[in-house]
């Protein structure tokens, strides 16, 4: 699935599985106009006071620019819409 900012200028893609989105912490900062640095702070507050860690992420295999996989965690919405607040 593809998501498009109102501005039209970048589109994120975003996966979708057992009933939830799910994004990277670079994808996130895409979405907010932010820093990955920003994100993980974010995430790392909001992982320590509100939300458990296993139930919020998952990891995915992502194709570098240099052609390998990698697993990467991806977190769903719940985790998403918190870092958004």
């Amino acid at each position: 699935m593809i998501f498009t900012k109102q501005n039209k200028e970048k589109t994120i893609e975003v996966i979708v599985d057992e009933d939830s989105v799910w994004l990277s912490q670079k994808l996130m900062a895409e979405l907010f106009g932010t820093t990955r640095n920003n994100i993980t702070m974010h995430l790392t507050n909001i992982l320590e006071e509100e939300l458990k860690e296993n139930s919020v992420y998952k990891e995915f295999l992502h194709t570098a620019e240099d052609g390998k996989n990698y697993k990467t965690k991806y977190y769903n919405l719940d985790a998403i819409i918190a870092v958004g607040f």
